[in-house]
Protein backbone atom coordinates (compact mmCIF):
# COMPACT_ATOMS: atom_id res chain seq x y z
CA UNK A 1 0.00 0.00 0.00
CA UNK A 2 2.30 2.91 -1.08
CA UNK A 3 -0.49 5.01 -3.55
CA UNK A 4 -3.60 5.38 -1.71
CA UNK A 5 -6.37 6.93 -2.67
CA UNK A 6 -9.42 7.54 -0.56
CA UNK A 7 -12.81 9.48 -1.97
CA UNK A 8 -15.00 11.20 0.53
CA UNK A 9 -11.56 11.90 2.49
CA UNK A 10 -12.91 14.54 4.74
CA UNK A 11 -16.02 12.19 5.75
CA UNK A 12 -16.76 10.85 9.08
CA UNK A 13 -15.55 7.29 7.92
CA UNK A 14 -12.94 8.34 5.56
CA UNK A 15 -10.85 11.17 7.56
CA UNK A 16 -10.70 8.29 10.66
CA UNK A 17 -8.87 5.93 8.10
CA UNK A 18 -7.20 8.31 6.54
CA UNK A 19 -5.74 9.47 9.94
CA UNK A 20 -4.93 5.48 10.55
CA UNK A 21 -3.21 5.23 7.39
CA UNK A 22 -1.19 8.22 7.93
CA UNK A 23 -0.06 6.66 11.81
CA UNK A 24 0.13 3.49 10.48
CA UNK A 25 1.75 3.07 6.92
CA UNK A 26 5.24 3.63 5.63
CA UNK A 27 6.23 6.18 3.24
CA UNK A 28 3.09 5.70 1.85
CA UNK A 29 1.47 8.75 -0.62
CA UNK A 30 -2.09 9.09 0.46
CA UNK A 31 -4.20 11.00 -1.59
CA UNK A 32 -7.89 11.86 -0.39
CA UNK A 33 -10.38 13.48 -2.52
CA UNK A 34 -13.97 14.97 -1.61
CA UNK A 35 -16.52 17.59 -2.61
CA UNK A 36 -16.95 18.87 0.47
CA UNK A 37 -21.10 18.54 0.06
CA UNK A 38 -23.36 21.28 1.74
CA UNK A 39 -25.92 17.97 2.87
CA UNK A 40 -24.33 18.91 6.33
CA UNK A 41 -22.41 21.75 8.27
CA UNK A 42 -19.02 21.52 5.96
CA UNK A 43 -16.98 23.05 8.63
CA UNK A 44 -17.52 19.73 10.75
CA UNK A 45 -15.97 17.94 7.60
CA UNK A 46 -13.14 20.90 7.63
CA UNK A 47 -12.19 20.10 10.69
CA UNK A 48 -11.77 17.02 10.30
CA UNK A 49 -9.24 17.87 7.18
CA UNK A 50 -7.46 19.86 10.20
CA UNK A 51 -7.04 16.86 12.31
CA UNK A 52 -5.83 15.29 9.05
CA UNK A 53 -3.28 17.73 8.30
CA UNK A 54 -2.10 17.55 12.20
CA UNK A 55 -1.52 13.90 12.04
CA UNK A 56 0.43 14.70 8.36
CA UNK A 57 3.16 17.12 10.28
CA UNK A 58 4.05 13.98 12.14
CA UNK A 59 3.81 11.36 9.87
CA UNK A 60 6.37 9.26 7.65
CA UNK A 61 3.93 9.44 4.90
CA UNK A 62 3.25 12.09 2.20
CA UNK A 63 -0.66 13.42 2.00
CA UNK A 64 -2.42 15.33 -0.01
CA UNK A 65 -5.90 17.17 -0.09
CA UNK A 66 -8.23 16.88 -3.71
CA UNK A 67 -11.38 19.13 -3.12
CA UNK A 68 -13.58 17.57 -6.49
CA UNK A 69 -16.46 15.05 -6.93
CA UNK A 70 -15.96 11.29 -7.90
CA UNK A 71 -18.52 12.25 -10.48
CA UNK A 72 -16.03 14.14 -12.43
CA UNK A 73 -14.79 11.69 -14.83
CA UNK A 74 -12.08 13.92 -15.99
CA UNK A 75 -11.11 14.90 -12.56
CA UNK A 76 -11.16 10.78 -11.90
CA UNK A 77 -8.62 9.82 -14.79
CA UNK A 78 -6.21 12.57 -14.21
CA UNK A 79 -5.58 11.38 -10.51
CA UNK A 80 -5.19 8.23 -11.72
CA UNK A 81 -2.83 8.87 -14.27
CA UNK A 82 -0.79 10.99 -11.67
CA UNK A 83 -0.76 8.53 -9.05
CA UNK A 84 -1.28 5.29 -10.23
CA UNK A 85 -2.95 4.13 -7.40
CA UNK A 86 -2.06 0.47 -5.43
CA UNK A 87 -5.07 0.79 -3.20
CA UNK A 88 -8.75 2.59 -3.88
CA UNK A 89 -11.03 3.31 -1.16
CA UNK A 90 -14.34 4.40 -2.22
CA UNK A 91 -16.04 6.38 0.53
CA UNK A 92 -17.72 8.79 -1.20
CA UNK A 93 -21.22 8.85 -1.48
CA UNK A 94 -24.82 10.56 -1.06
CA UNK A 95 -25.50 8.94 2.05
CA UNK A 96 -29.08 9.38 3.99
CA UNK A 97 -32.14 7.29 3.61
CA UNK A 98 -34.43 9.55 4.22
CA UNK A 99 -32.82 12.26 2.25
CA UNK A 100 -33.07 10.10 -1.11
CA UNK A 101 -36.86 10.00 -0.82
CA UNK A 102 -36.87 13.47 -1.74
CA UNK A 103 -33.42 14.42 -3.01
CA UNK A 104 -33.28 11.32 -5.98
CA UNK A 105 -31.38 12.75 -8.63
CA UNK A 106 -27.84 13.19 -5.81
CA UNK A 107 -27.81 9.86 -5.36
CA UNK A 108 -27.57 8.32 -8.79
CA UNK A 109 -25.13 11.37 -9.47
CA UNK A 110 -22.77 10.28 -7.00
CA UNK A 111 -23.82 6.70 -5.69
CA UNK A 112 -24.28 5.10 -9.63
CA UNK A 113 -22.23 7.62 -11.74
CA UNK A 114 -19.51 8.50 -9.29
CA UNK A 115 -18.74 4.80 -8.06
CA UNK A 116 -18.52 3.83 -12.16
CA UNK A 117 -16.58 6.63 -12.67
CA UNK A 118 -14.05 4.94 -9.88
CA UNK A 119 -14.71 1.91 -11.31
CA UNK A 120 -13.70 2.60 -14.82
CA UNK A 121 -10.40 4.52 -13.77
CA UNK A 122 -9.52 1.31 -12.14
CA UNK A 123 -10.04 -0.64 -14.98
CA UNK A 124 -7.76 1.29 -17.61
CA UNK A 125 -5.11 1.18 -14.45
CA UNK A 126 -5.17 -2.77 -14.02
CA UNK A 127 -2.93 -4.72 -16.28
CA UNK A 128 -2.34 -7.39 -14.21
CA UNK A 129 0.95 -5.92 -13.08
CA UNK A 130 2.79 -4.04 -10.94
CA UNK A 131 1.14 -0.79 -12.32
CA UNK A 132 -2.61 -1.39 -11.86
CA UNK A 133 -4.51 -1.15 -8.76
CA UNK A 134 -4.40 -4.22 -6.64
CA UNK A 135 -7.23 -3.84 -4.64
CA UNK A 136 -10.78 -1.52 -4.63
CA UNK A 137 -12.41 -1.32 -1.47
CA UNK A 138 -15.81 0.49 -1.26
CA UNK A 139 -18.43 1.57 1.21
CA UNK A 140 -21.80 -0.24 1.06
CA UNK A 141 -24.02 -0.40 3.67
CA UNK A 142 -26.73 -2.75 6.21
CA UNK A 143 -29.85 -0.73 4.18
CA UNK A 144 -29.40 -3.00 1.64
CA UNK A 145 -30.92 -5.83 3.57
CA UNK A 146 -34.10 -3.77 3.10
CA UNK A 147 -37.16 -6.08 3.89
CA UNK A 148 -35.01 -8.85 5.10
CA UNK A 149 -36.96 -10.90 7.88
CA UNK A 150 -34.43 -12.61 8.82
CA UNK A 151 -31.95 -12.20 11.58
CA UNK A 152 -28.94 -11.28 12.12
CA UNK A 153 -27.94 -10.59 8.47
CA UNK A 154 -25.66 -12.68 6.74
CA UNK A 155 -23.60 -11.77 3.55
CA UNK A 156 -25.04 -14.86 2.08
CA UNK A 157 -28.79 -13.82 2.50
CA UNK A 158 -30.74 -12.29 -0.48
CA UNK A 159 -30.77 -8.46 -0.83
CA UNK A 160 -33.48 -7.74 -3.27
CA UNK A 161 -35.77 -5.83 -1.70
CA UNK A 162 -34.39 -2.01 -0.88
CA UNK A 163 -37.04 0.20 0.90
CA UNK A 164 -35.24 2.87 -0.21
CA UNK A 165 -32.85 4.39 -3.25
CA UNK A 166 -30.23 4.85 -1.38
CA UNK A 167 -30.49 0.81 -0.53
CA UNK A 168 -31.09 0.55 -4.10
CA UNK A 169 -27.76 2.72 -5.26
CA UNK A 170 -25.43 0.78 -2.25
CA UNK A 171 -26.60 -2.80 -3.71
CA UNK A 172 -26.24 -1.62 -7.41
CA UNK A 173 -22.23 -0.51 -6.34
CA UNK A 174 -21.85 -4.07 -5.39
CA UNK A 175 -23.31 -5.74 -8.08
CA UNK A 176 -20.99 -3.42 -10.89
CA UNK A 177 -17.91 -4.34 -8.55
CA UNK A 178 -18.73 -7.76 -9.39
CA UNK A 179 -19.36 -7.02 -13.22
CA UNK A 180 -16.08 -5.33 -13.37
CA UNK A 181 -14.41 -8.34 -11.25
CA UNK A 182 -14.93 -10.65 -13.39
CA UNK A 183 -14.58 -9.19 -17.16
CA UNK A 184 -11.62 -7.33 -16.08
CA UNK A 185 -10.05 -8.82 -13.13
CA UNK A 186 -9.87 -5.95 -10.36
CA UNK A 187 -10.14 -7.61 -7.56
CA UNK A 188 -13.04 -5.58 -5.12
CA UNK A 189 -13.97 -5.55 -2.14
CA UNK A 190 -17.53 -4.49 -0.74
CA UNK A 191 -18.40 -3.67 3.32
CA UNK A 192 -21.89 -3.21 4.09
CA UNK A 193 -21.47 -0.56 7.50
CA UNK A 194 -24.05 -1.29 10.15
CA UNK A 195 -25.30 2.56 12.01
CA UNK A 196 -21.99 3.86 12.17
CA UNK A 197 -21.05 6.39 15.36
CA UNK A 198 -18.55 8.43 17.51
CA UNK A 199 -17.32 11.68 17.48
CA UNK A 200 -17.14 14.19 14.68
CA UNK A 201 -19.76 12.12 13.18
CA UNK A 202 -22.13 13.17 10.71
CA UNK A 203 -24.71 15.60 12.04
CA UNK A 204 -27.70 13.64 10.47
CA UNK A 205 -27.30 10.66 12.58
CA UNK A 206 -29.93 10.23 14.84
CA UNK A 207 -27.66 10.24 17.85
CA UNK A 208 -25.75 13.73 16.69
CA UNK A 209 -29.48 15.07 15.73
CA UNK A 210 -30.88 13.76 19.06
CA UNK A 211 -27.94 15.85 21.25
CA UNK A 212 -28.52 18.57 19.00
CA UNK A 213 -32.28 19.25 19.88
CA UNK A 214 -31.94 17.46 23.75
CA UNK A 215 -29.49 20.62 24.23
CA UNK A 216 -31.63 22.57 22.50
CA UNK A 217 -34.91 21.65 25.07
CA UNK A 218 -36.71 20.03 22.24
CA UNK A 219 -38.58 17.05 21.85
CA UNK A 220 -37.00 14.22 19.89
CA UNK A 221 -39.15 11.64 18.12
CA UNK A 222 -38.31 7.96 18.31
CA UNK A 223 -39.46 6.19 15.70
CA UNK A 224 -41.26 2.54 15.75
CA UNK A 225 -42.83 3.48 18.81
CA UNK A 226 -39.77 2.73 20.12
CA UNK A 227 -39.44 -0.46 18.89
CA UNK A 228 -37.14 -0.56 15.85
CA UNK A 229 -33.31 -2.07 17.23
CA UNK A 230 -29.90 -0.63 15.80
CA UNK A 231 -27.06 -2.34 15.50
CA UNK A 232 -24.30 0.36 16.63
CA UNK A 233 -20.81 0.49 15.62
CA UNK A 234 -18.09 2.68 16.90
CA UNK A 235 -15.78 4.44 14.10
CA UNK A 236 -12.54 2.37 15.55
CA UNK A 237 -14.06 -0.50 15.02
CA UNK A 238 -15.38 0.31 11.45
CA UNK A 239 -11.27 1.81 10.82
CA UNK A 240 -10.10 -0.99 11.89
CA UNK A 241 -11.53 -3.42 9.67
CA UNK A 242 -11.37 -1.36 6.90
CA UNK A 243 -7.45 -1.31 7.39
CA UNK A 244 -7.20 -4.67 7.56
CA UNK A 245 -9.15 -5.94 4.68
CA UNK A 246 -7.22 -3.05 2.48
CA UNK A 247 -4.18 -5.09 2.71
CA UNK A 248 -5.54 -8.40 1.42
CA UNK A 249 -7.20 -8.56 -1.99
CA UNK A 250 -9.42 -11.06 -2.65
CA UNK A 251 -8.58 -13.89 -5.39
CA UNK A 252 -10.72 -15.34 -8.38
CA UNK A 253 -11.31 -18.75 -8.69
CA UNK A 254 -12.48 -21.04 -11.58
CA UNK A 255 -15.91 -20.16 -10.70
CA UNK A 256 -16.24 -16.72 -9.15
CA UNK A 257 -14.98 -12.93 -9.91
CA UNK A 258 -12.34 -11.36 -7.11
CA UNK A 259 -14.96 -9.72 -5.43
CA UNK A 260 -16.17 -10.39 -2.25
CA UNK A 261 -18.37 -8.55 0.58
CA UNK A 262 -18.43 -8.45 4.22
CA UNK A 263 -20.29 -6.96 7.08
CA UNK A 264 -18.86 -4.56 9.70
CA UNK A 265 -21.38 -4.15 13.04
CA UNK A 266 -21.43 -4.71 16.53
CA UNK A 267 -23.63 -7.34 16.70
CA UNK A 268 -25.34 -6.20 19.36
CA UNK A 269 -28.31 -4.56 18.65
CA UNK A 270 -29.93 -2.45 21.13
CA UNK A 271 -33.48 -1.03 21.21
CA UNK A 272 -33.85 2.87 20.20
CA UNK A 273 -34.83 3.97 23.22
CA UNK A 274 -32.74 2.11 25.51
CA UNK A 275 -30.27 3.96 23.33
CA UNK A 276 -31.58 7.39 23.58
CA UNK A 277 -31.62 6.45 27.69
CA UNK A 278 -27.94 6.28 27.18
CA UNK A 279 -27.17 8.63 25.47
CA UNK A 280 -28.83 10.91 27.76
CA UNK A 281 -27.31 9.56 30.55
CA UNK A 282 -23.64 10.30 28.72
CA UNK A 283 -24.53 13.53 27.34
CA UNK A 284 -25.45 14.69 31.69
CA UNK A 285 -22.17 13.31 32.60
CA UNK A 286 -20.28 14.99 30.21
CA UNK A 287 -22.43 18.29 30.82
CA UNK A 288 -23.84 18.97 27.51
CA UNK A 289 -27.54 18.51 29.30
CA UNK A 290 -27.70 19.60 33.48
CA UNK A 291 -28.03 17.12 35.94
CA UNK A 292 -31.39 18.02 36.29
CA UNK A 293 -32.90 17.48 32.73
CA UNK A 294 -36.37 15.64 32.63
CA UNK A 295 -36.05 13.23 29.58
CA UNK A 296 -39.43 12.26 29.77
CA UNK A 297 -40.46 15.85 28.99
CA UNK A 298 -38.15 15.85 25.70
CA UNK A 299 -39.08 12.72 23.55
CA UNK A 300 -42.42 10.94 22.46
CA UNK A 301 -42.94 7.80 20.82
CA UNK A 302 -43.97 8.08 17.11
CA UNK A 303 -44.65 5.80 13.97
CA UNK A 304 -42.57 4.11 11.34
CA UNK A 305 -40.84 6.39 8.98
CA UNK A 306 -41.10 5.60 4.94
CA UNK A 307 -37.53 4.00 4.31
CA UNK A 308 -37.25 2.98 7.59
CA UNK A 309 -36.53 -0.70 8.57
CA UNK A 310 -37.30 -2.32 12.06
CA UNK A 311 -33.86 -3.77 12.91
CA UNK A 312 -29.97 -4.34 11.72
CA UNK A 313 -28.21 -6.92 13.08
CA UNK A 314 -24.93 -7.75 11.54
CA UNK A 315 -23.55 -11.39 11.24
CA UNK A 316 -19.79 -10.88 11.05
CA UNK A 317 -18.71 -14.51 10.72
CA UNK A 318 -16.99 -14.24 7.73
CA UNK A 319 -14.86 -10.96 8.49
CA UNK A 320 -13.86 -12.77 12.14
CA UNK A 321 -13.05 -16.08 9.57
CA UNK A 322 -11.08 -14.27 7.39
CA UNK A 323 -9.39 -11.09 9.34
CA UNK A 324 -9.19 -12.22 12.72
CA UNK A 325 -11.20 -9.21 14.05
CA UNK A 326 -14.72 -8.41 15.16
CA UNK A 327 -16.24 -5.19 16.60
CA UNK A 328 -16.45 -4.85 19.84
CA UNK A 329 -16.58 -1.22 21.36
CA UNK A 330 -19.48 -1.18 24.06
CA UNK A 331 -22.44 1.19 23.28
CA UNK A 332 -22.19 3.36 26.43
CA UNK A 333 -18.23 3.61 25.92
CA UNK A 334 -18.78 4.74 22.51
CA UNK A 335 -21.67 7.41 23.32
CA UNK A 336 -19.52 8.55 26.19
CA UNK A 337 -16.52 9.39 23.72
CA UNK A 338 -19.26 11.25 21.89
CA UNK A 339 -20.61 13.51 24.25
CA UNK A 340 -16.86 14.32 25.81
CA UNK A 341 -16.22 15.55 22.08
CA UNK A 342 -19.50 17.06 21.58
CA UNK A 343 -18.85 19.41 24.59
CA UNK A 344 -15.16 19.99 23.19
CA UNK A 345 -16.20 20.82 19.87
CA UNK A 346 -19.36 23.36 20.58
CA UNK A 347 -17.43 24.61 23.42
CA UNK A 348 -20.05 24.17 25.75
CA UNK A 349 -19.47 24.75 29.86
Amino acid sequence: MKRILVTGAAGFIGANLVTRLLKKCREATIVGLDNLSAYYDVELKRYRLKLIEQQATTSANSWMFVEGSIADRGLVDKLFATHRFDVVVNLAAQAGVRHSITAPDEYIESNILGFYNILEACRHSYDGGAEGVKHLVYASSSSVYGANDKVPYSVDDKVDSPVSLYAATKRSNELMAYAYSKLYNIPTTGLRFFTVYGPAGRPDMAYFGFTDKLRRGQTIEIFNYGNCMRDFTYIDDIVEGLYRVMQRAPEASASRAAATIYNIGNSQPVNLLSFVEVLQEELVRAGVLPSDYDFELHHKLVAMQAGDVVATYADTTALERDFGFKPQTPLREGLRRFAEWYKAYYIID
